[in-house]
């Protein structure tokens, strides 16, 4: 079945049928999802659906934009809940200089942190980072060493995807891979093994063609499957079988734990 690597389905862009859409994953393919967090708010509520579903698990993690809310009381109480059953991974994580929301350094020290953070607890990392390659790899190279985990959303080079594999990270590819502009990231999931490719849709953002502009839900990640499917001329059911055994092996979860 498909395994949803990276969503948020604590958005409020499924406030009105979140309910609806998640009991119907299982007969759309959706085996298994991440629910990933960003914001403390987003861990809180994160906790709360991996509760409620069964094939939810949660990453907690602030992502950069939102590293403002951390001081060391609300860090201790994150740490605290890296420890839950159900928690998976540290994330999201990383640097944003698109939106420059908080200051570099202010980013660079609480990536740091949270890279520490998952290799104290021992669990994968979910690395965001947006216009910020260099300063992302240089942190990886001297914090993220030996820790595994995934580039989300990668939008870099492909050289940068090799690199980061070297690394022994896999990389997050979704809807961005169905775009005909989206030339580095074609390039990449042909230059990489599919061995290290992630499904994910980082809903409810970057839906794939033919629903670009729309809300994303993970029942489109056949369409991410068949567009890399067809870039690496195999199947899409070859794929999804593939990035599922891969999630599982990232996030440590056995194939049969949430059935």
């Amino acid at each position: 079945m498909i395994f949803e690597s990276h969503a948020h389905y604590d958005d409020k862009a499924f406030d009105k049928d979140r309910d609806l859409l998640l009991e119907r994953m299982q007969e759309q393919g959706v085996g298994t999802i991440i629910n990933v967090s960003a914001s403390m708010r987003g861990v809180r509520d994160t906790l709360a659906l991996t509760e409620r579903y069964p094939f939810i698990y949660g990453a907690v993690g602030i992502h950069p934009d939102e590293v403002g809310e951390l001081n060391e009381e609300n860090f201790s109480w994150l740490q605290e809940q890296c420890g839950r059953k159900k928690v998976v991974a540290v994330g999201e994580i990383g640097l944003d200089y698109y939106w420059d929301k908080e200051s570099h350094e202010q980013q660079k020290y609480w990536f740091i942190r949270q890279l520490s953070l998952a290799r104290e607890q021992k669990l994968p990392v979910i690395i965001h980072s947006r216009e910020a390659a260099q300063d992302t790899m240089d942190l990886m190279k001297e914090h993220g060493t030996g820790l595994e985990g995934v580039i989300h959303c990668f939008s870099y080079s492909p050289e940068m995807a090799r690199e980061y594999v070297k690394m022994g990270y896999y990389i997050g590819v979704g809807g961005v891979v169905t775009f005909k502009n989206a030339k580095k990231l074609k390039e990449t999931v042909q230059q990489i093994p599919l061995e290290r490719i992630l499904l994910e849709t980082d809903s409810p953002y970057l839906a794939p063609v033919p629903y670009r502009g729309k809300r994303n839900c993970s029942f489109y990640l056949s369409y991410v499957a068949k567009e890399i499917g067809a870039l690496k001329g195999i199947s899409p059911e070859e794929v999804i079988c593939v990035t599922e055994r891969n999630a599982q092996k990232m996030y440590r979860l056995e194939e049969t734990e949430h059935e």
